[in-house]
């Protein structure tokens, strides 16, 4: 099918189909759009709106966001993870403050900007600004991928290039917004990983995938690799006014700038750390073991529950590790398994002893 005929027949389909009531989708601009597409990165649509309305609620422009310090904006973004975006986020909008909070107008000087790609680029400059610029997101990829017939891992540097080029010469000049919109409300809606709804296909007479009967094994997966695991143990430890010891991550890698339990690679360890600490404890509680999945491994958590005996009231290295009480701890960005773990085993007994 010639470009032009499958621009054609998506278009009327996005006319009478498509999605056009998504929070984003109103009020358009290179901020609510690029917030939009970092959000939806690796997350449901289902799951970022309520994220971005309070996002956007909280962080009405670029500005706003740029002059807000990086607790609260990890605060706002805790639960939808990879919080590396989030930090992101942050520093970009900070550049772009910086330029009068005017967003660059070019894929090349987006691409520069932390945390945006092509694809997030062309996004921006195609449903924002009016370009005629190609992406190729998740879903624009399995569409593609199947269209085409494109056999490889879409991961793969060939793969990748030949889905950029069917991308680029099938992207119109006209209608650009509506197009990018269109292909990611395909992928999202018709063209899903699994039981695709191929029969309501605007483009199916010319999809490769469906003549061949291959739409449950394209886009080819990734090769599979097992997943390491790590254990760590998490110390959830209280003092006798109630309050749980909380420490400020690193701010790169996991959980970058979060808030979380100390961290202990195994028991000697943590009982060292208490020693150093000239921390005297009750008997420990071990909990069962708790997992949680990263893309590269699994985190294999241990969380122990003790109680403070001695009274500890400074702050150790400079702010770094801080006593909260139960009702600030809400307020803070956590990540999830931490908040999970904290609201099942400390916080809701806790909150009740408090009011």
């Amino acid at each position: 099918m010639p470009p032009e005929q499958f621009q054609k027949q998506l278009l009327a389909w996005f006319d009478i189909h498509g999605r056009k009531d998504l929070p984003w989708q109103q009020n358009i601009s290179p901020y609510r759009v690029w917030l939009s597409e970092i959000m939806l990165q690796q997350t449901q649509v289902v799951s970022v709106i309520a994220y971005f309305n309070r996002f956007v609620t909280r962080f009405p422009t670029v500005q706003a966001l740029a002059e807000a310090g990086l607790d609260e904006v990890l605060q706002h973004w805790a639960g939808l993870g990879y919080y590396a975006r989030a930090r992101n986020l942050h520093k970009t909008a900070q550049l772009i403050a910086g330029n009068n909070g005017e967003f660059p107008q070019t894929v090349e000087e987006l691409s520069a900007l932390p945390g945006i790609g092509r694809s997030t680029a062309g996004a921006i400059l195609s449903i924002a600004c009016g370009q005629s610029q190609s992406i190729l997101d998740g879903n624009v990829k399995r569409v593609l991928t199947r269209f085409h017939g494109v056999r490889g891992w879409p991961g793969e540097t060939k793969v990748a290039t030949r889905l950029w080029r069917i991308s680029s010469e099938y992207t119109p000049q006209k209608r650009c917004g509506d197009y990018t919109q269109a292909m990611m409300d395909l992928g999202a809606t018709l063209c899903t990983r699994s039981k695709p709804r191929c029969t309501s296909c605007p483009v199916i007479d010319g999809c490769e995938a469906y003549k061949l009967n291959l739409t449950s094994q394209l886009p080819e997966p990734k090769p599979r690799k097992t997943l390491p695991v790590k254990q760590v143990f998490f110390l959830v430890l209280q003092d006798r006014q109630h309050r749980l010891l909380l420490e400020r991550r690193p701010p790169a890698g996991i959980w970058g700038g979060l808030w979380s339990l100390p961290e202990f690679a195994d028991r000697q360890q943590l009982r060292d750390w208490c020693l150093q600490q000239d921390y005297q404890l009750s008997e420990p509680t071990e909990l069962p073991v708790h997992r949680h999945g990263f893309s590269h491994y699994q985190l294999e958590y241990i969380p122990i529950l003790a109680t403070l005996q001695n009274p500890i009231n400074y702050v150790m290295e400079a702010n770094s590790a801080v006593w909260y009480k139960p009702s600030d701890i809400h307020s803070l960005g956590l990540p999830a398994p931490v908040k999970r773990l904290l609201q099942h085993n400390y916080l809701e007994d806790h909150d009740d002893k408090n009011d």
